[in-house]
């Protein structure tokens, strides 16, 4: 049995923190992270706001990505073998169409904005917290290329309202999340309803 389960969220609300522990707690899990698709910092267009569009699709390599997506869902075990997954026993033997229980995480911050992506997730899941805690937690990350000034204002909090309408539209499928809550609380929801549609599924 084969489960896609989409973590997306708002910048610095919590995604790769949740993703991190479910990779440790759910069987045979694999991921792809949306950030690892970001194209070369000269592909990054100039907009109008006078920053570079980091935070929009066309940022981004999404064919690439639905592509690796795709190569998850043609042969899980081959790919958690390529990617350093430790996997059961008894699954690296089975057929993985057969048997088993094979999870891919799809996790990043516009993974409902796209539709080929958003056509593969059994489980959609959205961390979103607010503006003042957004701004807050994003001053204190260090990204290899530094936020300039004004940018938070400027150009991620207006792109993230403008795609969050668009998500909403887009997926009438997504759990929301509260970011404020203690990760603990947003882990125990999240794998509660993974393991729900587990069983659904046997």
């Amino acid at each position: 049995m084969k489960l896609i389960v989409g973590i997306g969220g708002v910048t610095n609300g919590g995604k790769t923190t949740l993703t991190n522990r479910l990779l440790k707690t759910l069987p045979n899990c694999c991921v792809v992270h949306q950030d690892d698709f970001f194209k070369k910092p000269d592909q990054i267009q100039v907009g109008e706001d006078g920053f570079r569009q980091w935070d929009v699709i066309s940022a981004l390599d999404m064919e690439a990505m639905v592509n690796t997506v795709k190569g998850w869902q043609e042969n899980p075990v081959k790919f958690a073998l390529s990617h350093g997954v430790s996997l059961s026993p008894e699954t690296q033997e089975s057929d993985p169409e057969q048997k088993g229980i094979h999870i891919l995480i799809v996790e990043g911050f516009l993974i409902y904005n796209y539709k080929p992506l958003i056509d593969v997730y059994d489980k959609c899941f959205y961390i979103s917290i607010p503006y003042e805690e957004c701004k807050r937690r994003r001053s204190t990350r260090r990204y290899t290329v530094p936020d300039p000034p004004g940018l938070f204002d400027g150009h991620v909090w207006p792109m993230y309202l403008k795609h969050r309408k668009e998500m909403d539209y887009n997926c009438s499928r997504i759990e929301y999340l509260d970011g404020t809550t203690t990760k603990e609380d947003i882990y125990n929801a999240v794998y509660e309803s993974i393991q729900n549609s587990l069983l659904n599924n046997l």
